[in-house]
């Protein structure tokens, strides 16, 4: 106890000293994030494909874990002459100062909080496991006599000093999180923000896109339903002021962007749905929504791009690269620097003040949030980050389709049901949708279902299948769609690595 003492109150000193420093200083965010840039891709895909969006809320308390376990072992075996525990703790300092240089824009007084905390780790230590709690009272001293009842336990003296101090760090961390927050937030300005007019607005989306008659995914996905997949283990806080998009590399001219720049340009509305390449089969990373913001062709028409370069290397505030193909960000599918959602400034968490939305192309190739540079280059001479773990260059999403009625488990009552769900092919169109409904000891036929209205190829398409369940037992439900291109959803099994994964959804339920 005494190790997870020290190791709280080196954490809560060294947060609650970076709320002042700024947040480069965040060894906790720092050491997070490299957790995150070190690990293998099969092993991200693994976590994201596990925790889904709860994937760096199960991080962070494993880092936490971690932390309080290599403290509590080492401290156990801290000694006058092998002083294991202080040195584990000036070790994670160290790497805590590595961490933080590591950053964006840090710089050697950012290690600052990080060398107190780790002194002040060392000191807790060292004075919780000092023989100035041992007992002194007489051995033979009859502690039941009255004359005895005051005589101090120092062991209890001890645990509570312990206690104290292991809650005094997470009291000082759970501090320096909050004062940080409150004075990085960009959430007053964001609200302040009122979205430019738009000059091309969306077509209207009818009721009749949503099936009737059964429950479903609304078609335009709320902002705080929207999935979220990123690599940022803290939301970047940038403002518009700070803001700025530099756009150099294999051009005629370098242009910096700020956003009084964007006003000239027009201002387009578009509903698109996003996937992120980690979406199992039947899996729900994916949403749609209504963006607002400016053609990404026309801010690269001013740069004047070269003939060969065939890449545009985005990088979000916080590091993040993508790669996406110059076709997709100069062609008439209308990319966009979107700095609205749904009618509102975009969340923090999905961009704010700018990010990309590219339709057609998986997320971990186009959709780069708080982006602050664009550069044109070649998929041969520059690799992004997801790339660089494994995954294809170049991701154009697949023909999926997924039932979201029946759940898999789920009784059905006998008698006329509706099962449905929604499928996707952006940048192509859902034509149709099939489903086969198998029985017990026997395989059904593929039936079409019935289809929402579509809106655009970008967009996804819900369907309804009403069914007649007379037959008791356990069923299975398949779903496959067809593009607009008339190319079927493939049966294929393939896992999201390296490009999307592939297959038939499939669904068992019951009849009873």
């Amino acid at each position: 106890m005494a190790g997870i003492a020290a190791a709280a109150v080196a954490l809560g000193v060294t947060q609650l000293l970076a709320a002042f420093v700024g947040p480069q200083a965040d060894s906790r965010t720092a050491v997070g994030s490299t957790v995150i840039d070190l690990t293998p891709g099969p092993v991200k895909e693994w976590a994201i494909t596990t925790f889904g969006t709860a994937d760096k809320v199960v991080l962070t308390v494993a880092v936490l874990a971690v932390i309080a376990l290599i403290a509590a072992v080492t401290a156990s075996r801290e000694s006058r002459r092998a002083p294991i525990g202080s040195a584990a703790i000036v070790l994670a300092g160290v790497a805590g100062c590595a961490a933080v240089l590591s950053r964006p824009g840090a710089t050697a007084a950012d290690t600052v909080p990080t060398i107190v905390g780790a002194v002040c780790g060392v000191a807790v230590l060292r004075l919780l496991l000092s023989g100035r709690f041992t007992d002194d009272a007489p051995k033979t001293a009859d502690t039941a006599d009255p004359k005895h009842a005051d005589v101090p336990d120092p062991g209890r003296r001890r645990s509570l000093i312990t206690l104290g101090l292991l809650t005094a760090g997470a009291v000082s961390g759970m501090a320096g999180v909050v004062l940080a927050r409150a004075k990085t937030s960009v959430a007053g300005e964001r609200d302040a923000f009122a979205l430019p007019a738009v000059d091309v607005a969306a077509k209207p989306i009818p009721p009749t896109v949503q099936p009737k008659g059964i429950a479903l995914p609304s078609f335009v996905t709320s902002n705080d339903d929207f999935y979220r997949i990123d690599t940022a283990l803290t939301v970047p806080q940038l403002s518009r002021e700070e803001w700025q998009l530099r756009i150099h590399g294999m051009v005629d001219r370098e242009i910096t962007y700020r956003f009084a720049d964007l006003e000239r340009f027009e201002t387009v509305e578009k509903v698109v749905t996003l996937t992120c390449v980690s979406n199992p089969v039947g899996g729900d990373l994916i949403s749609n929504a209504t963006w607002i913001g400016y053609r990404v062709r026309d801010l690269l028409a001013d740069a004047g791009i070269h003939p060969d370069a065939d890449m545009v290397l985005s990088k979000s505030s916080d590091g993040f690269t993508a790669g996406t193909p110059v076709e997709a960000l100069t062609d008439g599918r209308d990319a966009l620097l979107a700095v609205g959602m749904n009618g509102e400034p975009l969340p923090t968490e999905h961009g704010y003040p700018a990010r990309l939305v590219v339709p057609g192309l998986y997320g971990y190739v186009s959709a780069t949030k708080w982006v602050v540079d664009l550069q044109l280059t070649r998929f041969d001479k520059a690799e992004a980050y997801w790339t660089r773990l494994g995954w294809s260059p170049h991701g154009p999403i697949k023909t999926e389709s997924r039932i979201d009625v029946p759940r898999s488990g789920e009784v059905v009552q006998r008698g006329p049901v509706t099962f449905g769900g929604v499928a996707w092919a952006q940048n192509r169109g859902v034509k149709a949708v099939e489903v086969r409904i198998d029985g017990p000891g026997k395989q059904g036929s593929w039936q079409q279902a019935q289809l929402g209205d579509g809106y655009s190829n970008d967009t996804w398409r819900l369907w309804s299948f009403p069914w007649q369940a007379d037959e008791s037992g356990a069923h299975t439900i398949t779903v496959r769609a067809t593009d607009n291109t008339g190319a079927v959803q493939t049966e294929q099994w393939a896992d999201p690595v390296p490009d999307g994964a592939s297959g038939w959804h499939s669904v068992s339920f019951t009849v009873g």
